[in-house]
């Protein structure tokens, strides 16, 4: 009788767990299929609105427009180059420079090959490459949130490339993230892999709100952050970019931050101080300190998303930089300074 109870007991329990284990199955492919419908709807309705350049093997993603001296814009982690348009400093920056907005590895249409670690200073290494293959031989940088980070690797590492650079929202010196281990399941490989095309997207879309609201906070969300597709930014390929960025963004700091006293460029420093993702004293405050050549602007009562709350104040950031750096050697008009020239000598 014990042996009867004990055999219907455990017959039962492997009957349970053949069921469970069929139930998260069917649960997951449904996932799958969801999230592989959604993501072809989303780039269906957003196709790519820039040009590619392949460069070191990988195809990216730019959106550029105007003419002058360039001004390369960097985007933060969870978005894409639209940011930027979004925000109204691609237009704006339109006016007086050539704007070049690129998607970085793995966000957007840019492609994020598996074969390399793309670090801050990987990415800027690419992009630098991608720069001189349509034409450019010095910029000013503007980097948001993460953007900083490959935005002070291309300074540091070709620092006769970068005339300047506009650093907004950054994260700058390592500190203890608890938004790391939470975000960065996407990026694990294997089980990753499994996330990102079921669960995750699922569960991004459902804090899409809350996480808008802390990044604008305590400013409302700007009603143009609206225009950012949630199903563009959850694509699977997207999640994993945006959580190894995550993971590699204390080690990013702690590098770089012992770089930092090379800087040869001026640099402009924009934060506000109600910042609910980077404290802006351990960054932004701590970075002006060491920087050589710095101007810290600081913003009252606004949140991460500077660009969106003074998108006037960034671009007078950009045109204060441009003049102290002086025009590119490629962009002077050599008759205007030949008649100068003659003009101080009298003649």
């Amino acid at each position: 009788m014990t042996n009867t109870l004990r055999n219907t007991a455990s017959g039962t329990g492997l009957t349970r767990w053949k069921a469970g284990t069929l139930l998260a199955g069917i649960g997951l492919a449904a996932s799958f299929f969801y999230v592989k419908a959604r993501t072809k709807q989303a780039e269906a309705a957003h196709p790519p609105q820039g040009r590619f350049v392949t460069v070191d093997g990988v195809r990216l993603h730019y959106l550029e427009r105007g003419e002058g001296p360039v001004l390369v814009l960097l985007h933060g982690n969870g978005v894409l180059a639209d940011d930027f348009t979004y925000s109204g400093i691609i237009d704006k920056a339109a006016e007086h420079y050539r704007v070049i907005a690129f998607d970085r590895p793995g966000f957007g249409y840019s492609e994020r090959p598996r074969n390399r670690v793309w670090t801050p200073q990987a990415q800027a290494r690419l992009l630098h490459h991608a720069l001189q293959e349509i034409g450019v031989d010095s910029a000013i940088v503007v980097g948001h949130s993460l953007g900083t980070q490959v935005a002070l690797s291309m300074a540091l590492d070709v620092p006769d490339f970068v005339r300047g650079l506009v650093l907004l929202s950054g994260y700058y010196y390592p500190s203890l993230r608890v938004d790391v281990p939470l975000l960065s399941g996407p990026a694990i490989p294997l089980l990753g892999d499994v996330m990102r095309y079921t669960i995750s997207p699922l569960t991004a879309r459902m804090l899409w709100r809350p996480l808008k609201k802390r990044m604008f906070a305590p400013l409302p969300v700007d009603p143009r952050f609206e225009q950012v597709s949630p199903w563009m930014a959850l694509r699977p390929g997207q999640l994993r970019a945006a959580a190894a960025d995550n993971t590699m963004m204390v080690p990013a700091a702690l590098a770089l931050s012992k770089r930092y006293q090379e800087l040869k460029v001026p640099v402009t420093i924009i934060a506000g101080t109600q910042d609910r993702v980077v404290d802006f004293g351990h960054n932004s405050e701590r970075l002006n300190e060491r920087v050589p050549d710095s101007d810290l602007q600081l913003e009252p009562g606004v949140g991460h998303m500077t660009h969106y709350a003074h998108p006037d104040k960034v671009m007078a950031a950009v045109d204060a930089i441009a003049a102290q750096a002086g025009a590119p050697v490629h962009l002077r008009d050599p008759r205007a300074e030949a008649l100068a020239r003659a003009s101080e000598s009298g003649t």
